[in-house]
C-alpha cells in the first residue's frame, strides 16, 4: 500500500513538472488593415483600436501580436494597393476595417465591392484568415446608394465564408459624447465601446485560427 501511494505521489509531481515546462501558446499574429478609425486619429497610440483590442484579449489570456496597419484617409482601394506590404509574411489573421472613406466620399459601391473582394481573395490565397468589419453609408446619398453600399459586407462574408462584425461603429456613431469634435472619429471612451462590442466576434475568430494550427 505504501509503495502504491509513493508511486502515485511521484507521478503527480512528475505531471506537475511537465505541465510547468510546457511552452506557452505562440501568440497569434494579427493585422488590423484599416483607415483612421483603427489608426487612432486624434488619439494616443495606446488608445487606438488595435492597442485596446490587444489589451482586452490579453486580459482574457489570449496571446496576440497585433500590427496596426491603419492609414488615415485610406479607401478600400488604397488598402488593396498596399496590401502586400501592410500584411507581412507570417500573419495568421487580418481584421479588415475599411470602407468608411468610400461611403463619406460617395464612391461607387461597385468599386468598393471590387476592392474588398480583391483584398479577401488575396489574403485567402496566402492562407490568412480574414474577418470583415462592416460599414454603413451615411443617409445623405439616398436610399439607393445606401442599399448598394450596405449590402457589400454581408454579401462578401457569405461568399467567402468569413466572419463579419456588421457595423464597426455600432453604439458609437452619432453619439457626441463618444466622438471627437469632428463627429466622426471615436474618443478613447468610444474605442472602449467598440472593443467591448466586437470582442465576441474577435474571440471566435481567434479560436478558429488556433484550431487551424492543429
Amino acid at each position: 500500500m505504501h509503495i502504491a501511494v509513493l508511486m502515485f505521489a511521484l507521478m503527480t509531481v512528475a505531471n506537475a513538472a511537465s505541465a510547468q515546462t510546457q511552452p506557452p501558446a505562440k501568440p497569434i499574429k494579427l493585422v488590423v488593415l484599416g483607415d483612421s478609425l483603427s489608426a487612432g486619429l486624434g488619439l494616443a497610440g495606446q488608445e487606438a483600436f488595435p492597442a485596446k483590442l490587444k489589451k482586452a484579449l490579453q486580459d482574457k489570456s489570449m496571446a496576440v501580436d497585433m500590427v496596426n496597419a491603419g492609414v488615415s484617409g485610406d479607401t478600400t482601394s488604397g488598402g488593396r494597393d498596399r496590401l502586400d506590404w501592410s500584411v507581412p509574411e507570417g500573419t495568421e489573421g487580418v481584421i479588415v476595417e475599411l470602407g468608411a472613406n468610400d461611403a463619406l466620399r460617395g464612391i461607387d459601391p461597385d468599386l468598393t465591392r471590387a476592392a474588398l473582394t480583391d483584398i479577401v481573395t488575396r489574403l485567402q490565397a496566402r492562407k490568412i484568415a480574414v474577418m470583415l468589419c462592416g460599414m454603413l453609408a451615411p443617409p445623405n446619398y439616398g436610399a439607393d446608394y445606401a442599399a448598394r453600399f450596405n449590402s457589400i459586407y454581408p454579401d462578401l462574408a457569405k461568399k467567402f465564408d468569413v466572419p463579419l462584425y456588421p457595423f464597426f461603429l455600432d453604439g458609437v456613431a452619432a453619439d457626441a459624447k463618444l466622438n471627437q469634435a469632428d463627429g466622426i472619429h471615436p474618443t478613447a471612451a468610444g474605442v472602449d465601446i467598440i472593443v467591448g462590442n466586437i470582442m465576441p466576434t474577435v474571440e471566435a475568430f481567434l479560436r478558429n485560427i488556433s484550431e487551424q494550427r492543429r
